[in-house]
């Protein structure tokens, strides 16, 4: 009986040494891993993510490719410049909010209301989310004039006009959000390059 209890408890101290083991190999590993690796991949991955959502407009691009900034900036291999994620931090909101404004103003300065914009706005929601192709492009347009024609009782001359002025709006925040996303995107790789030996 002795026999079987010592036999019982060699085995359970012979399964908590694996089980040790099986944790200190885990933790090794993930102590191997190169974390400045890790944050390029991942911030690269925001500044990609930018790229996309510069054209969606369901995803903030410029915010997410200064995300990718930040993360690089966090890296010990590159020094931190206070100074430049400021700067890229102000022009990534900046954009961000004039593309909330543009559709509005744009429509505005080409005799367009309040309800030609809101139109615009609902038509960008809707065709976005339609299966219709380029609806992203057609829903602001549509938007805009269903909302002069039914809400603001505007004529149709006038209301195709505001129309078109949404749409060069949609098309002029989205090349802003488009540059601005890809100049991140450039920078992000200049000083990667810029510090590659200290990556590698």
């Amino acid at each position: 009986m002795l026999y079987h209890n010592h036999s019982f408890f060699d085995g359970l101290l012979f399964y908590l040494s694996l089980q040790n083991n099986n944790n200190l190999n885990k933790f090794l590993f993930l102590q191997g891993i190169n974390m400045d690796i890790l944050l390029i991949i991942i911030g690269l991955g925001f500044c990609i993510i930018g790229i996309v959502g510069s054209i969606l407009p369901i995803l903030p691009g410029p915010p997410f490719g200064w995300l990718g900034l930040l993360l690089l900036e966090l890296t010990k291999a590159i020094p931190n410049n206070y100074w430049f994620l400021g700067v890229t931090f102000i022009i990534a909101i900046g954009i961000f909010l004039l593309d909330y404004m543009m559709p509005s103003i744009s429509t505005k300065k080409f005799g367009g209301s309040k309800a030609g914009a809101i139109g615009a706005i609902f038509g960008l929601i809707i065709g976005f989310l339609s299966h219709i192709p380029f609806g992203f492009l057609i829903g602001p347009f549509a938007g805009a004039f269903i909302g002069e024609i039914v809400f603001n009782k505007t004529k149709e001359g006038q209301a195709l006009k505001a129309a078109f002025g949404s749409f060069l709006g949609f098309i002029a925040s989205t090349s802003m959000k488009l540059l601005v996303s890809c100049m991140f995107l450039g920078l992000f790789i200049w000083e990667v390059l810029n510090h590659w030996n200290s990556f590698f």
